[in-house]
């Protein structure tokens, strides 16, 4: 299959290429410096002279306290944007798998958030990413919106690899307890956004890291699996004060059977440590 991969120097798209390559596709992958996304212009070009089956968008505005204080060029990337890469996926008569975010919803659930769970974003990131959503639907065409959480990888900046440099610098660490997730490995979804995009599925899908943990459990995971003897010193969301709303409880969870299953979380912990061990 052709593929065409948007934010292609990214954390997640990196791995989203070498996953294509690897399978024997054929790949054009555009950073952000080959293509602007809020350019309709310059998408609508880009893509037609691909002529891609699919295009996979992992291009997006991903500072979610920025956004904040910048929710217009934040919706510009994962709103606009997305609705410029779905109009000219239509044109081109190419599926466009969207990954979109855990954000969307309120974070004040109980139980699992599924896909038809209503939306209700709290922050500006969320609001920006909902409205990418809302933007891809409107297109028309075919498409996956995959929604995403707590992303975590070897090629950019994240949670797991923050924990390694401070439990090595430190010895104890406060991490907040109260909020609850699915972290996801960029590896493990990488390889399920390819199969999303060879068998062509459609619609809303939930796609995350398996089982649920707290950023307190998953520092104390990353501590245990790295050998480092600093602590971990649970601590509030309050006490931490961040521009942008958390949610509290984000756990998604998907009714569909044509989605991939990730692994448990602790199993892409465990598969990010080992490659950035090697990598060092």
């Amino acid at each position: 299959m052709r593929l065409l991969v948007t934010g292609a120097a990214g954390m997640l798209g990196r791995d989203v290429v070498a996953a294509a390559v690897d399978a024997g596709h054929e790949v054009a992958a555009l950073a952000r410096a080959d293509l602007d996304i809020t350019d309709a212009d310059a998408v609508r070009a880009a893509v037609l002279a691909a002529r891609p089956g699919a295009v996979i968008n992992c291009a997006a505005w991903t500072d979610v306290d920025g956004a904040e204080t910048a929710e217009e060029q934040a919706t510009a990337v994962n709103g606009t944007g997305a609705g410029h890469l779905a109009a000219a996926a239509t044109e081109a008569g190419a599926l466009l798998v969207h990954v979109s975010s855990d954000y969307v919803f309120d974070g004040r659930s109980e139980e699992p958030y599924e896909e038809a769970a209503p939306t209700g974003p709290q922050g500006a990131y969320g609001r920006s990413k909902l409205a990418g959503e809302h933007a891809v639907a409107a297109a028309g065409g075919r498409s996956a919106i995959v929604r995403s959480a707590w992303v975590f990888g070897p090629h950019g900046k994240n949670f797991v690899d923050t924990m390694r440099r401070l439990g090595a610098e430190r010895d104890e660490v406060a991490v907040v307890d109260d909020q609850v997730g699915c972290p996801t490995y960029t590896g493990h979804l990488a390889a399920a956004l390819l199969r999303i995009a060879e068998r062509g599925a459609t619609g809303v899908m939930h796609l995350a890291g398996g089982g649920r943990c707290s950023w307190y459990d998953l520092a104390v995971a990353t501590l245990e699996e790295t050998g480092l003897a600093c602590r971990v010193r649970p601590q509030s969301t309050a006490d931490i004060g961040r521009p942008a709303p958390r949610q509290a409880f984000s756990v998604l969870s998907s009714t569909r059977a044509d989605v991939p299953v990730l692994p448990n979380w602790r199993d892409g912990l465990r598969a990010h440590l080992t490659r950035v061990e090697v990598a060092a």
